[in-house]
């Protein structure tokens, strides 16, 4: 292998790998900054609904169970559940691309099911009570979303509706029947609150950055490569062969009179001007014995 290809793939290999790299961390800083952009969209909604369930319980909730008869159920002014999703209802109208839900194990409202991967964040919250939210990522349907959980504690106010079915109100036993959403105990977590942000478009638009990162990179190392042939060529490549077939030459009497021009000042032309005495010393060792 020549030393101008060896040259050419070292230079290449290194160039390779540092665009490379570049091109990784250029993905990571895109996908890291998307992260905490959603993160904190999804703080901002998720208090957004916080606030309206704390109003709802501490300020409406109280008089509404005063004005209605026990076994009314009118699940838009009575469930935190339903005052929830009408509020995220409207909100979703504006930006349908968020996503919420109140993901619960044995859900009234059958579309509150939760999934495979909501049914892992609810044993979470269960088996850490300590803990009160969590975050991450998590894919749906082929779509990455960031997610930002907070865990539902069955209180006493809950068990009225969710409890025993044969305390809950008439109208809830007619509207959802007594197969779902009740035996819950107070104190237990078998719900949590989910506010999904989408950032499929970000972690899309960072791969095309880093991919294009690379492509434009791989591309200049080629043309690099090109320039580096070219110019090994005529600068580094012919002279040396230019020199090594006068040396030969030299060393079998050959063309001992034609005078090896010096084409640079460098390393190759220091080459030359050696091989440029060895010429002349052996014409001189020859006069010498031809005499």
């Amino acid at each position: 292998m020549s030393i101008r290809i060896r040259f050419i793939l070292v230079i290449g290999i290194m160039s390779l790998a540092a665009i490379g790299a570049f091109a990784y961390l250029s993905y990571s800083f895109t996908y890291n900054t998307a992260l905490a952009e959603a993160k904190q969209k999804g703080d901002i909604v998720s208090s957004f609904l916080a606030a309206t369930r704390s109003f709802y319980r501490n300020e409406q909730r109280p008089l509404i169970m005063d004005i209605v008869h026990e076994d009314r159920f009118y699940p838009t002014i009575m469930s935190g559940f339903a005052v929830t999703r009408g509020v995220w209802d409207q909100f979703n109208q504006k930006l349908p691309n968020y996503k919420f839900k109140q993901a619960t194990l044995d859900p009234l409202y059958p579309p509150n099911k939760a999934d495979a991967d909501e049914i892992r964040l609810i044993a979470e919250f269960e088996n850490n009570k300590g803990m009160v939210q969590k975050e991450g990522v998590m894919e749906k349907n082929g779509e990455k979303f960031f997610y930002y959980a907070e865990p539902i504690e069955i209180d006493k106010q809950c068990l009225r509706c969710h409890g025993d079915p044969k305390n809950a109100p008439k109208d809830q036993q007619d509207l959802y029947g007594t197969a779902n959403g009740y035996g819950w105990k107070a104190g237990s977590i078998v719900s949590a609150y989910i506010t999904y942000v989408p950032i499929q478009n970000a972690v899309d638009a960072a791969k095309k950055s880093a991919i294009m990162l690379f492509a434009y990179g791989f591309a200049g190392i080629v043309v690099l490569s090109l320039v580096i042939w070219f110019f090994f060529e005529k600068k580094v490549v012919s002279p040396i062969t230019e020199l090594e077939k006068r040396a030969s030459e030299i060393s079998i009497g050959k063309n001992l009179h034609q005078k090896i021009e010096l084409i640079s000042n460098d390393e190759i032309g220091s080459l030359g001007t050696a091989i440029e005495r060895l010429r002349i010393s052996v014409i001189k060792l020859i006069d010498r014995y031809t005499k």
